[in-house]
């Protein structure tokens, strides 16, 4: 699969030392080649992996990564691999970098009514992408500047982490001085990428005006706020852009947009996922049943499912599942909310049934798999838990979650090989070469020196971490 799956805010361990920014070499006027923004462009991964907590919710992954591949087909990327980084953060954020890696923090669903209204922003991101902007950014710095690219680089840092005060704090003062240019697009490439965004979102089906309703919902958003989000430093929203944005919007058709049901759906996750009292918001989504005036009826209805559940009101939420049954036709939000409510009984055998029977008609369905796992791993059934996950990683390699969920059964299970196998390759993911190196040549001591075998391949693995270290423009 393409697309990947991960991200959050800067986390301390971070802040207290300085990020890893590449040496620089000599200045060149051209801009760098598609495949060394590749290059880049997965050292930056690994590195936001390492820096950044992330979303862990297979959910939102999922919907995510889905409604990116139903809009970068239409968009003018030639290169249409993409790196999809989900930040758990309450603030709203997305952003782009180098080597098609599209970030997009959980709050940006607090702020965007509507899937239209996300699909705009990530258009939005993905033109930036097309054209190139941060190449063409890197091409401007290094003309005035020899520390452009490490000045780049720590603003992605900055950008994704969606605090500009944390991130300044790990970066080195000679490259702070270059920072604040860094972090922002020209005027120009801002124009160009609402325009290409926009042409995009229409082609693949999607409400041009919902650019212009997503801009509003952003300056309605920072009336409320002491601090103005990140993404409205890095992409400055002004009456002049939403009235360009809404007479671009005139010139195309108007569409009729069905409900889009999924999003209401994952939108009550990330509302509950950031409410520090259950039982407040059990109350908050009980009074809007009755309101319907900022939230939709699904989200309504699945919300009360979730907060009833987590609050240990399991009456209360098969009542409210029952109502979220009539509303919509979602296997898998219907099977784990299911599965949910009798994990919260410790009734292990009706969950684990719950979600097979949904795993029977969708046997690659990531939320199901996930979910079952978890309730196996609590369940103390580890070798069905195993044998779930050993299978699910082959279809996720690139999901740490899923490795770290292995590492821990394997240990749980007593299969210790197996466990500094998976943590090495959970390491990997994050680019911690020292550690994964640790774990795979404590794997190599567990090995019987006569299975040549299983020696041979810890020591490709080994060989494969030495070569990611010494190609990282990170160093």
């Amino acid at each position: 699969m393409i697309l990947l799956f991960s991200l959050h805010t800067i986390s301390a361990s971070a802040t207290s030392t300085e990020l890893q920014l590449p040496s620089l070499g000599e200045s060149s006027a051209g801009l760098i080649s598609p495949s060394e923004e590749y290059a880049l462009g997965q050292d930056l991964l690994r590195a936001y992996r390492a820096a950044l907590p992330t979303s862990q919710d297979p959910f939102i992954e999922t919907y995510l990564a889905q409604l990116l591949q139903k809009i970068s087909p239409h968009s003018d990327l030639t290169d249409k691999r993409l790196e999809l980084i989900v930040l758990d953060s309450p603030s709203l954020n997305a952003f782009a970098a180098p080597g098609g890696i599209v970030g997009v923090n959980t709050g940006t669903f607090l702020t965007a009514q509507t899937e239209h209204q996300l699909a705009s922003i990530l258009a939005h991101e993905l033109a930036h992408l097309s054209q190139r902007h941060y190449a063409r950014r890197l091409q401007q710095q290094k003309a005035s500047s020899t520390v452009g690219l490490a000045a780049l680089l720590a603003s992605l840092i900055v950008v994704a982490a969606g605090n500009s005060d944390v991130g300044m704090a790990a970066i080195p003062a000679i490259q702070a001085a270059s920072m604040e240019s860094s972090l922002r697009f020209s005027r120009e490439m801002e124009t160009e990428a609402d325009r290409i965004g926009m042409q995009t979102l229409v082609a693949a089906g999607f409400d041009p005006h919902a650019m212009t309703g997503m801009f509003e919902q952003m300056l309605k958003a920072t009336r409320y706020r002491s601090k103005v989000p990140e993404f409205l430093l890095t992409h400055p929203i002004t009456e002049s852009r939403i009235a360009d944005s809404a007479s671009r919007a005139q010139r195309y058709p108007q569409r009729r947009t069905e409900l889009d049901e999924e999003y209401q759906l994952i939108r009550a996750r990330i509302m509950l996922q950031f409410e520090a009292n259950t039982a407040q918001a059990a109350k908050r989504f009980d009074e809007e049943k009755d309101r319907y005036q900022t939230m939709s009826p699904l989200t309504i209805h699945y919300g009360r499912v979730l907060a009833r559940t987590r609050s240990g009101d399991l009456a209360g939420a098969l009542q409210a599942l029952d109502t979220l049954k009539t509303m919509t036709k979602n296997t898998a939000i219907l099977t784990v909310a299911e599965a949910d409510i009798a994990a919260k009984e410790q009734n292990w055998d009706q969950a684990i049934a719950t979600l097979r029977a949904g795993l029977n008609a969708q046997p690659a369905n990531h939320p199901m798999n996930v979910r079952l796992a978890e309730i196996l791993m609590e369940a103390g059934r580890y070798p069905q838990c195993e044998a779930l996950l050993v299978e699910h990683v082959k279809r996720h390699p690139d999901n740490a979650y899923v490795w770290y969920l292995l590492a821990e059964v394997h240990g749980l299970a007593g299969h210790i090989l197996d466990v500094h196998r998976a943590r090495a390759e959970y390491f990997l993911l994050k680019g911690i070469y020292d550690k994964a190196e640790i774990q795979l040549r404590n794997a190599l001591k567990l090995i019987d020196e006569k299975d040549f075998q299983a020696r041979a391949r810890i020591d490709q693995r080994l060989l494969d971490v030495r070569k990611m270290r010494e190609s990282s423009r990170l160093n």
